[in-house]
């Protein structure tokens, strides 16, 4: 009987757990509008505050030092910007044309494949792939953009209050917790691990972006920086922000210069994203990311489900940040084993 009850206990318990998750997936998934922004700016200030706190070793009050980061980040974005907002907007008002011969030269091709007996007389692309929308998405999501640099003063307040507490935070956790250091440590655990991931992340990025520059100005097509600064974005995004960064700019070149001249660019950035994403990048996040390929995919989902395009951005960081919570106590580190890879210490 007493097993019985201990079953049934244990099953009502998973239940609890199950529904609970569900409820607060939903919860999210309803405040993303608010909770993007919040986890923006939590992880602005994880990467600001390595150079904040050096800036106060060497003596500059934290007020300045504050302001020194800030304007930093906002030069930065701002050089981002003017790099490339000619760029987009120039694309974006040439879609319309480019569309068009994109479509011919694809019903050119259907002509000429069914002229050889390789597809059916009644063959419809649209039905199955219209590479012509493609170039509208991209467009619709370069406008798009500014719809989170409308969010850009509220994300930027809340990093500055953010970045003014982070100094405040171990007193405060001194203060009200009875094992402290230990606290402590875990905080600064997550940080590290965050920073590590992130600065491996960023430098085999710029690595992509200045290859895949240098490759498309090579070759002679339109708005190389643009492309390479997408290609740059989206390997933050695991498995397919790769993927997503060649179609523009192979479709740009099949309208610009024709098949043969995108077969080399489609070979390029192939091999570009084989040897950064395949051999470097494993190479570095083996000892500095610590996620199974199937935790990192899941994850990838599963955040991008609940947050969108900024999710799968940060699917990686809040992934991490949940192993390192779960090895904190013994009852939750088998589940830390399971997301993370081979290298089991």
């Amino acid at each position: 009987m007493s097993e019985i009850i201990n079953r049934t206990s244990k099953t009502f318990q998973v239940m609890v757990i199950l529904a609970s998750f569900i409820i607060v997936v939903a919860g999210m998934k309803a405040a993303e509008s608010i909770i993007v922004p919040f986890l923006l700016a939590i992880f602005i200030s994880i990467i600001a505050s390595p150079p904040f706190f050096w800036l106060q070793r060497k003596g500059i009050p934290k007020g300045i030092a504050l302001v020194i980061v800030i304007l930093s980040f906002l030069i930065f974005i701002s050089l981002i910007g003017i790099l490339i907002g000619a760029s987009v907007n120039d694309f974006t008002s040439k879609l319309p044309l480019y569309e068009q011969k994109l479509q011919n030269q694809t019903q050119s091709l259907i002509m000429w494949l069914t002229e050889n007996k390789f597809i059916e007389p009644d063959f419809e692309l649209s039905k199955a792939f219209n590479p012509a929308s493609v170039l509208k998405v991209v467009g619709d999501t370069f406008n798009q953009v500014g719809n989170l640099f409308a969010n850009g003063f509220l994300i930027l307040l809340t990093v500055v209050f953010m970045m003014l507490e982070i100094t405040s935070l171990p007193l405060k956790l001194k203060k009200i917790l009875s094992n402290p250091e230990d606290s402590i440590l875990k905080v600064q655990s997550v940080t590290q691990n965050i920073n590590k991931y992130i600065a491996i992340k960023i430098w085999i990025s710029l690595g992509t972006g200045l290859l895949v520059y240098f490759l498309l100005l090579i070759i002679g097509v339109d708005y190389p920086l643009l492309w390479a600064v997408l290609a740059f974005v989206l390997n933050f995004i695991p498995t397919i922000g790769s993927i997503i960064a060649l179609i523009p700019p192979v479709l740009l070149t099949i309208i610009q210069l024709g098949f043969v001249e995108a077969l080399v660019v489609l070979i390029g950035y192939l091999v570009i994203n084989t040897i950064m994403g395949n051999i470097l990048e494993p190479k570095f996040m083996g000892k500095g990311l610590g996620l199974s390929t199937l935790v990192v995919f899941l994850s990838l989902i599963f955040w991008g489900f609940i947050l969108g395009p900024i999710g799968m951005l940060l699917s990686v960081p809040l992934t991490i940040t949940i192993k390192i919570a779960l090895e904190s106590s013994e009852e939750t580190r088998w589940l830390a084993v399971l997301l993370g890879n081979e290298n089991i210490e």
